[in-house]
């Protein structure tokens, strides 16, 4: 690979800067821990890099100590800003207390109180300002002018990524002589993806780099394939940690040159994944901290790789409890979704049960988890259902049966609406002209869901409809899930998701999902 000269020069000083980072003030030289279950589950032998147990659970603190320490004492005398979701934060607020310098920090209102509370608690000052990081970041950087403060920057500066490049360098030591077949690292602004390719490429040039991101936050993926950094319209932010709408112009050139693979995976795969380290270290990873193991699970099933020394940066655990159930039934891939079309007869219900709970070859109750059912004056019914796999072999078997049963099968693995709502609506079909169907995105904050409502029910609005559906249930996310049904003439459509396009809420047209057809609307398509 022939490499820039002006990125060379970058890498080459990057390399330099890690060595001498200054971050053992603060920050530990975490441990490699080899992870016995996942090296069994996925034949190969993986080490996991145990940044969750820095002082702040996150590795964020290496590469703000280290930004922090090399200011000038002007600079440290008029204080610092920095903005961040949470875990570079409290970074910048334990390095600041170190070294006695004020520090304000900018955070978006959907922040976890576990991460504003743990901050304040480290001294820093804490704005909340807007619903994601790019509108705090702009408040951030109102304060840089008017205040004259130094920002600290979570990922696109040279000091910040040096010190996030020492994981490499204590990685390296710690696998003491073995060779390194591949690196897995979470990426957000990438700061750190940025920061271990630049010093591990330097010593071993063979070793894979694998970036690993959130499939609704992929910026660096994007920005990849493109060529050029990318500014992505909308982020999800269930991993929030590393949730940002541009990547750095820094971390891109480095990461565009030294990356091997960026794998994206989806929020099931994290929750799988923050189950799968929960087995091996009996400790929670945040979403954003699950991302690299997320991304070795998907990378090594999908590339069939097995004998290889796998290194997975597990990069924090500042986990938001109330968002555990929501991680938990998420998690679950011994449970198979699914929607089936049976008979409208007496009788066809209980046969259905016989059929799946006897379709494993011991000839043992199978563990039918859900059932959602209700009577529609129609010769075919349709039913929601989840039951108990031992694995996706073992799913296909029993899809294979029940088919040569006769049954028709809808298999809702990807169905978001499905899995977020219509399964907990037990209202059955209606029979409305002209409705529609939409699935909103908003950030989970106080007064969000109620300004959501106030828009709904807006007596004033420029579209007329009324609303034939509604559904909310708070997840412990970031980010909540709206489902609402509307009945507005065929006319006003484009009309309407004119006026939505100016709400600023994510939203999913949903009025041709499957699910909404056969079980929610009697006039379906």
């Amino acid at each position: 690979m022939k490499v820039p000269p002006s990125v060379k020069a970058t890498i080459d000083s990057l390399f330099k800067d890690v060595i001498r980072a200054k971050v053992y003030d603060v920050a530990i030289e975490t441990p490699l821990q080899y992870a016995k279950f996942a090296s069994k589950r996925l034949q190969n032998r993986v080490f996991l890099k145990r940044e969750d147990l820095q002082p702040v659970f996150s590795f964020k603190l290496r590469g703000a100590y280290n930004k922090i320490a090399n200011l000038t004492m002007d600079q440290k005398k008029k204080g610092i800003v920095a903005c961040s979701a949470g875990n570079h934060a409290q970074g910048v607020a334990m390095s600041a207390r170190s070294l006695d310098i004020p520090a304000t920090i900018v955070m978006p209102k959907t922040t976890p109180k576990i991460k504003v509370a743990s901050v304040e608690r480290l001294g820093g000052t804490v704005l909340l300002d807007g619903d994601n990081y790019t509108e705090a970041y702009e408040r951030a950087l109102t304060i840089v002018k008017n205040e004259s403060k130094a920002l600290v920057h979570p990922f696109d500066d040279p000091l910040v990524i040096a010190g996030q490049g020492t994981i490499a360098m204590e990685i390296i030591k710690q696998f003491k002589g073995e060779s390194i077949d591949a690196v897995f690292v979470c990426c957000g602004g990438g700061g750190m993806l940025s920061g271990i390719s630049a010093f591990m490429k330097t010593v071993f040039p063979n070793t894979k780099i694998i970036g690993v991101e959130a499939a609704d936050a992929a910026g660096m993926t994007r920005s990849i394939e493109a060529g050029e950094v990318v500014s992505l319209d909308h982020v999800g932010i269930f991993a929030d940690g590393a949730a940002v709408k541009r990547v750095g112009d820094l971390t891109f050139d480095i990461c565009n040159e030294l990356v091997d693979e960026m794998v994206t995976v989806d929020s099931d795969e994290i929750c799988q994944a923050i189950r799968d380290t929960y087995y091996d270290t009996r400790a929670i990873m945040e979403p954003a901290g699950a991302l690299a193991m997320a991304g070795a699970n998907k990378w090594v099933r999908e590339n069939k790789i097995s004998a290889q020394n796998l290194a997975v940066v597990c990069s924090g655990a500042n986990m938001d409890f109330n968002q555990l159930r929501f991680i938990s039934d998420r998690a679950e891939s011994s449970e198979k979704l699914i929607a089936i079309q049976i008979p409208e007869q007496p009788g066809a219900f209980k046969q259905l049960y016989y059929d799946l709970a006897y379709s494993n070859i011991k000839n043992t109750p199978r563990s039918i988890t859900e059932f959602s059912y209700r009577y529609a004056a129609r010769a075919k019914a349709y039913i929601i259902l989840s039951f108990g796999i031992t694995g996706p072999e073992d799913a296909s078997t029993v899809l294979r049966l029940l088919k040569i049963k006769g049954y028709e099968i809808f298999d809702l693995e990807g169905n978001e609406m499905a899995k977020l709502h219509a399964r907990y609506l037990g209202g059955g079909r209606a029979s409305l002209d002209d409705e529609v169907l939409y699935r909103f995105a908003f950030p989970e904050r106080p007064g969000a869901l109620e300004d959501f409502l106030n828009f709904v029910s807006d007596e004033q609005r420029a579209v007329p409809y009324n609303v034939t559906m509604f559904h909310y249930r708070n997840r412990g996310s970031l980010e909540n899930s709206v489902l609402v049904g509307m009945q507005i003439a065929k006319t006003d459509k484009k009309d309407l998701e004119h006026f939505l396009d100016q709400l600023g809420f994510d939203y999913f047209d949903e009025t041709r999902n499957l699910v909404y057809n056969q079980f929610l609307c009697e006039n379906g398509i």
